[in-house]
């Protein structure tokens, strides 16, 4: 039986941070990989769950700079890993499994927001490519070691998602003009879709999956956006002061992650959407963009599937098969 996508009374909220919903838990013993955990909203969760006791593996393009960045957090491992290439996701996955470790908690927090037209792999547009497929050929690959550990997988996601479904048509954007917005939003349409269709595959070997927005937070995710374009976009102003409302701290934005991760509320449940550290109302379709809530094509199991099966294809991987 699926989990309804409801709220479950976790008594956080938008303001919780990652410390605060980590509180009273001993992740002593625990092993959590955290795909870009040592910038922005994935520092503060990689911090949070080390001081919980968790070991918190932090995969990164540039290991030198992770290191450097999580010098002064004990409990962490740094590894070698590129999302954009699945030469090296296989590398790593490799390296992992054979260290014998099972993994307790995978929080696919890394990703790239609304860069220019850029290609990856086999011509696959860079924000689908990294977001999605990087995530999903490193959690297939390191399965058995998830299946071990009984862990739990969170994916992260975002409002965005409201910007478009995943277009199956035309994913990689080789037919009319690029819109960086809707290839972001397809992106993570496709990060809440993976998660519920590997609730469905790992369910029934003690794992779960589970999906999160954020929140709005100023983090090197904007690399790509130039200041003149988030001015007009109403999040700063024309010297870089935060304006818009709602906006969260990175403790507050890494807290639904780690909730998601780890908290007992979430126990026999899965494949659902969660913000601000609850499970989210679903909301209609026709309602406006970045409004609160998942719209249904980013809940639903036949597009969940199709999209299982399309990754598969594309990278040629597929723990289930």
């Amino acid at each position: 039986m699926r989990t309804p996508q409801a709220p479950v009374g976790s008594g956080f909220g938008h303001d919780s941070t990652a410390a605060e919903v980590l509180q009273g838990l001993d992740l002593s013993g625990r092993t959590v990989v955290l795909t870009g955990g040592y910038s922005g909203i994935g520092l503060e969760a990689t911090r949070a769950l080390a001081a919980a006791g968790a070991h918190v593996v932090v995969p990164a393009r540039r290991p030198e700079h992770a290191a450097a960045e999580l010098v002064d957090v004990p409990g962490v491992e740094v590894a070698a890993l590129d999302l954009a290439d699945q030469a090296s996701i296989t590398r790593f996955a490799h390296d992992f499994l054979d260290s014998g470790r099972p993994v307790h908690a995978l929080i696919g927090n890394a990703g790239v927001m609304a860069c220019p037209e850029t290609r990856i792999g086999d011509g696959w547009e860079a924000q689908f490519g990294t977001n999605h497929l990087g995530h999903y050929a490193l959690v297939n690959r390191l399965w058995p070691a998830i299946a071990a550990g009984r862990g739990r997988v969170v994916a992260l996601s975002s409002s965005a998602h409201h910007r478009s479904p995943v277009r199956f048509e035309d994913p990689m954007f080789t037919r009319g003009d690029y819109d960086k917005w809707e290839a972001y939003g397809q992106a993570k349409t496709a990060n809440a879709l993976f998660a519920v269709h590997l609730d469905t595959l790992a369910a029934p070997h003690g794992s779960r999956a589970f999906s999160v927005h954020p929140g709005g937070i100023l983090t090197p995710l904007q690399r790509h956006l130039p200041r003149e374009e988030m001015v007009a976009l109403g999040w700063i102003d024309d010297q870089g002061n935060l304006l818009m409302d709602g906006f969260k701290t990175p403790q507050a934005g890494a807290a639904t992650e780690v909730w998601a991760a780890t908290n007992p509320v979430l126990e026999g449940r899965g494949g659902v959407f969660c913000e601000d550290c609850e499970v989210a109302l679903p909301v209609d379709a026709e309602r406006p963009r970045f409004t609160t809530g998942v719209a249904p094509h980013a809940t639903d199991p036949e597009a969940a599937a199709r999209l299982w099966t399309l990754s598969a294809e594309l990278t040629g991987v597929d723990a289930f098969a």
